[in-house]
Order: structure tokens, then C-alpha cells, then sequence
């Protein structure tokens, strides 16, 4: 089961965090994976909103651990999880052995936390969850709280070399934010999560600032910071390094340069699909370049890594004939992505859509209102999701006139679509990460590829 990604905690006393769980704790040291989440989830549900990094900051002192390897962070509103992939493909093809954590999962909770190139054990997820749970004695903690502090756990007890970490939401008051990072990346800058960002987009750049440190790098992808980023980022003593000042990108791949012009390194464009994905490349070439004293990875090794980089969710084809692709775009800024990589088709287009209640959907729709014929609405299975006529509604009202039908799931909505589509056809599966999971999780194990 995945769980919504907010971080989400209730007012609480802050006792000793190093003391006995107190009576409201559930500690079992024998719970394995599933037990645990079913916890967390439980609690999360309980829990009111109340942002903040007082209470992860005591447990974590309370753990009596640390970070030695070098950290990267990384936030943006979209792009977050395919300059991680990178950074730990590359890192992965140069021998080392980096922790990543990410958010959220699309098919197995394993998927979060990798270690060496590979999802992190169960058991050993679970007993992170155990120490984790000993540590924080009666301070409340979120889903994403105690996963977050459970892997940083990982990291400190586990034989890796480097820690990539993916901000959930925003980035000051993100949980991944109680450890300074030695490089922070901020990949892009868009409107998303207003009720805790801010609704604009100079609001939620200082949000995401809030990773940058004093004299550390700070490597920005945004190709028009808003008003008020640079200053901040200024203030904070940061050291910033625009893309848009050393990047160029053409049909052969993209080229660094440095601040003279001069150009420095050139690559192919890495394997996952999309032009925009040469931009998340290069901020993670740029992110290992500024740590490169510490973890030395040659430009051929990167662009090795590049070429083998996998993640699912992005543009992820998973047949012919008919096309159908899965993507986690659930914003207006990735819709627009998602149009561009679309391009045109002759044959029949298909959406397989959902969407979250907190979601643009006009915008989404607007992005998208010359890419498919049909559309085949559904729920998502979460109290968080929007009722398939409420998703219709936006839509019409945003102007797009493509035939719509309301189907009672994502999966019923992939297998209509393949029943009604021909080999020149096209489906596109999108509009949360939630949506994706649903038709992975259902897609035939054969058909996958």
C-alpha cells in the first residue's frame, strides 16, 4: 500500500527521545515491512498537519548517530527522481556505493531506499524502523518522518560511500533537510502543493532554497528562477552555480562549459526518455563534478552511468502496438513535458487518467487538450483521489472536448483502453504517482518489458 507523501505530524509533548517508548508506543522488534507501513500509515491518519523539524531533529539526536559520506540533496517541483536516478547511476558505474532515498514508491516500499544500486533488504528496512521507534520514546512522528529518519539510519550503519537524498515536499521544513547537505540541487520550480508551499511560484522557491548552506554548492536548474531565489540563495552564503550559465543542449546531447565559455564536457543524452531529461543530467554531472575531491567519477564512467539509467513512471513504455507508455506527470509543468514527448499521432490517443483533490486539473488538461481523442476518467484508491465525475468536470470546463468516460479504476480503465485500441493506437497512462503504481501493479508480469 503507498501512502500519501505529505509530512504530517500532531502536537505532541518532546520528552527525552532517547528515553523507553512511552505508553502510546507500538514497539514489536519481531514486525517485519508490511506490518511496520501498516503502522505508520495508521498513525499518519491520526495525525494533524503541523509542519516543522523540531521533533526529527530530536529523535535523530537521540539515535546518537551520524553522516560521514558526503550528502547530496535534491528538490524541484518536477525532476527530483531522474536526477537522483542519475546521480546514483553514476556513482554506481564509478564503484561506489551510495545510499539513496527517495519518494515516493510506484511497486514495492523497497524501492525507496537503495543501497549499491539495489532495494535495500526488507528485514533490514524493518529493523531501521525498530531503531527508530526506540529512539523517539513519545514524540509523534509522520509516515515520512519515521521512513526518513530510518533511512539516514541505514545510511550511517550500512557501508556506503555517499547519500543521495530526494526532498519529499518542498524543502525547508522537509524531514531530508535535519542533515546539511555537502551539494544541494534544486532541479525546478513550478506550482504544486500550494496549501503548504505558497501559491506562487517565488513562495515556493524559498521553500526549496531551504536546503542551500552556507559555502556548499547549490546548483539550480530552474531556466527562470523566480524574484527572491537568487537573493536568498545569496544571503545564505551559498555557493550557486546556474545551468542556464554553463549548459547547451542539441540534438547530439548536451555540453558544460565553464563560466568562460569554454567547453568543458559533452555527453549523449541519458536513457530515459525525454528531451527535458538532458537538463536533469547535467544537473547531476554538475553535482558530482563539485564533490568530485571526495567521490572521483571520470567522465566516461558518467557518461556510462547516463546510458544505463532505468526508472519507472518516466515516459515508461511498457508495449507496441498498441503504444502505451506510463508516466507520473501530475502537474501542469510536467503535463507540458509530457505533450512535447508525445508529439503527433495518426492512430487513436487514449488517456488513462486520476488525479489527486489538490491537483491543477484544468491545467493539466489544458497542457494536454491537442494530445488524445479519449479520455477514461477513474478514481484512485485513496481518500485523497477525486471522484472520476468531479476530474470530468474540470476538464470540460478547461476547454477539452475529447470524448470522456468515467470507468471505475485505473486498472479497468488500461484494460478498456487496450480493448478498444488497434496496433497504430496509443495509450498514456498518467497523473500521479499513485495512478502509475495502479497500472503497474496490475500491467500482466509478461507483458512488461
Amino acid at each position: 500500500m503507498q501512502t500519501d507523501e505529505r509530512p504530517v505530524a500532531v502536537h505532541c509533548s518532546d520528552p527525552d527521545p532517547g528515553s523507553d517508548p512511552g505508553p502510546g508506543s507500538d514497539r514489536d522488534p519481531d514486525r517485519d515491512l508490511a506490518a511496520w507501513l501498516a503502522l505508520l500509515e495508521k498513525r499518519s491518519s491520526e495525525a494533524h498537519i503541523d509542519l516543522g523539524l523540531a521533533r526529527v531533529r530530536q529523535v535523530w539526536k537521540g539515535m546518537q548517530t551520524a553522516l560521514s559520506a558526503p550528502v547530496i540533496t535534491v528538490a524541484g517541483t518536477n525532476g527530483k527522481g531522474s536526477t537522483v536516478a542519475m546521480l546514483e547511476a553514476m556513482l554506481t558505474a564509478a564503484g561506489h556505493r551510495p545510499l539513496v532515498y527517495t519518494s515516493p514508491h510506484l511497486v514495492s516500499f523497497s524501492e525507496r531506499i537503495r543501497i549499491g544500486g539495489r532495494p535495500a533488504a526488507e528485514h533490514a528496512i524493518a529493523a531501521a524502523f525498530d531503531q527508530v521507534e526506540r529512539a523517539r520514546g513519545s514524540v509523534t512522528l509522520t509516515y515520512f518522518e519515521h521512513i526518513t529518519l530510518a533511512a539516514l539510519a541505514m545510511a550511517s550503519a550500512h557501508d556506503v560511500n555517499a547519500v543521495v537524498l530526494e526532498v519529499g515536499l518542498g524543502g525547508r521544513l522537509d524531514a531530508v533537510n535535519i542533515i546539511d547537505p555537502d551539494v544541494a540541487v534544486i532541479t525546478s520550480i513550478g506550482i504544486d502543493h500550494v496549501e503548504f508551499l505558497g501559491d506562487d511560484r517565488r513562495s515556493i522557491a524559498l521553500e526549496k532554497a531551504g536546503i542551500a548552506r552556507s559555502e556548499r554548492p547549490v546548483i539550480v536548474g530552474e531556466t527562470q528562477p523566480p524574484d527572491g531565489l537568487l537573493a536568498h540563495l545569496e544571503g545564505v552564503g551559498a555557493r550557486i552555480t546556474l545551468l542556464n550559465d554553463v549548459y547547451e543542449q542539441d540534438s547530439s546531447g548536451f555540453v558544460l562549459k565553464d563560466v568562460s565559455g569554454a567547453a568543458r564536457l559533452a555527453f549523449a543524452p541519458p536513457a530515459l526518455p525525454g528531451a527535458w531529461q538532458c537538463r536533469n543530467a547535467a544537473l547531476a554531472v554538475l553535482a558530482l563534478r563539485a564533490l568530485r575531491d571526495r567521490l572521483p567519477v571520470s567522465a566516461e564512467t558518467m557518461a556510462r552511468g547516463l546510458a544505463q539509467v532505468q526508472l519507472a513512471g518516466r515516459f515508461q513504455q511498457l508495449a507496441k502496438n498498441p503504444d502505451v507508455i506510463v508516466d507520473v506527470a501530475h502537474n501542469p509543468a510536467a503535463a507540458r513535458a509530457l505533450a512535447g514527448a508525445l508529439g503527433p499521432h495518426s492512430g487513436r490517443s487514449t488517456a488513462v487518467f486520476s488525479a489527486l483533490h489538490d491537483k491543477d486539473v484544468a491545467g493539466i488538461g489544458r497542457a494536454l487538450v491537442q494530445c488524445f481523442s479519449d479520455w477514461l476518467v477513474a478514481p484512485l484508491a485513496t481518500g485523497r483521489g477525486q471522484s472520476a465525475a468531479a476530474i470530468i468536470n474540470e476538464l470540460q470546463a478547461a476547454g477539452v472536448s475529447a470524448r470522456m468516460m468515467a470507468v471505475e479504476s485505473v486498472g479497468a480503465a488500461l484494460e478498456q483502453a487496450l480493448a478498444d485500441s488497434g496496433p497504430e493506437d496509443r495509450i498514456v497512462v498518467f497523473g500521479s504517482f499513485l495512478t502509475a503504481a495502479e497500472a503497474l501493479n496490475q500491467w500482466p508480469s509478461r507483458r512488461i518489458r
